[in-house]
């Protein structure tokens, strides 16, 4: 393959790889906890960090890190004790990221909005070794998270208050789980973009979940899921000249579309397998059991 004679496209799928694992490995706890566009959120607090880099004349990348974890933070704080006016927060922390990302950039040096697009839609094209280098730990983080702490995270995703009984520390796994998403985004905003980050989140999961309901099969399937439209993404992007985000997106969509398509017969089947396993009537461990007589016969 030609694309691999050239440092910056070998760069571009070293990222796209990791952001293939990274996305869906967190996002599987984000459906869990039903903070899908959780994701979507962090990308837009996350502009203001990348503004502040190109202001501070800093790797947007750490910026934006920086920035996004504050966010995630305040987004769990508020989700605590914001039961009233929390969306209101939200909003507000939403649309004052992207606000301060946009004056920030403009405040600096030889700084317009154009500089922006590569963050906000992805810009495989552009990735630099500084960038790999600043993924390749950010991405190491987050698989030692969801694979390390699976077992917590899954609990605590499922049911805190019995997570919280069973003498886990909820708060703490709460607020990992969205400073680790924050990172993920950081990680996948020079592939897909912090607009379309959250769609790399999701998207694979709800795919993988049509297949299987074990969280450790949908796990696996939603990463392969991942790495495979990255690559086929970033692969197209190459020879096809389009948006690397844009067509990885499409590509989740489709794959999505794919196995749901797929996994309905095989439902069918299932629940046929079942019915003739289990057929209409008593089960057997509920039959009552016919009285017999002294003499040991069945009797009415």
């Amino acid at each position: 393959m030609d694309l691999l004679d050239y440092a910056f496209m070998q760069r571009a799928l070293l990222a796209a790889v990791l952001v293939g694992v990274t996305a869906p490995a967190i996002g599987i706890y984000l459906v869990q906890r039903r903070q899908a566009l959780m994701g979507d959120g962090i990308g837009h607090v996350a502009m203001t960090g990348v503004g502040l880099g190109f202001l501070l004349s800093a790797s947007p990348v750490w910026t934006a890190t920086a920035v996004s974890v504050l966010g995630a933070i305040l987004m769990e704080l508020i989700r605590w004790y914001g039961r009233t006016r929390g969306d209101i927060a939200l909003a507000m922390l939403f649309y004052g990221g992207m606000a301060g990302g946009v004056m920030f950039i403009n405040l600096a040096p030889g700084g317009s909005n154009a500089n922006l697009t590569s963050y906000l839609f992805g810009s495989l094209s552009t990735v630099s070794p500084s960038d790999v280098t600043a993924i390749c730990l950010l991405a190491g983080f987050v698989v030692l998270v969801t694979l390390g702490l699976r077992r917590q995270l899954f609990a605590v995703s499922q049911d805190e208050e019995f997570a919280r009984v069973t003498g886990l520390p909820v708060r703490a796994l709460n607020l990992l789980t969205a400073v680790t998403a924050a990172v993920t985004v950081t990680v996948a905003m020079r592939v897909v973009g912090l607009l379309l980050v959250s769609a790399l989140m999701v998207v694979p999961v709800a795919a993988a979940q049509q297949l299987t309901r074990s969280f450790a099969a949908t796990f696996a399937i939603a990463v392969a899921i991942g790495v495979t439209v990255t690559i086929g993404g970033t692969v197209t992007s190459y020879y096809q000249d389009v948006p690397p985000g844009a067509t990885i997106v499409l590509l989740t969509i489709a794959a999505f579309v794919v196995l749901t398509v797929l996994a309905a017969p095989l439902a069918r089947r299932r629940a046929r397998a079942a019915a003739a396993a289990h057929p209409a009537g008593d089960p057997v461990e509920c039959a009552i059991p016919a009285a017999r007589g002294s003499d040991g016969k069945v009797g009415v």
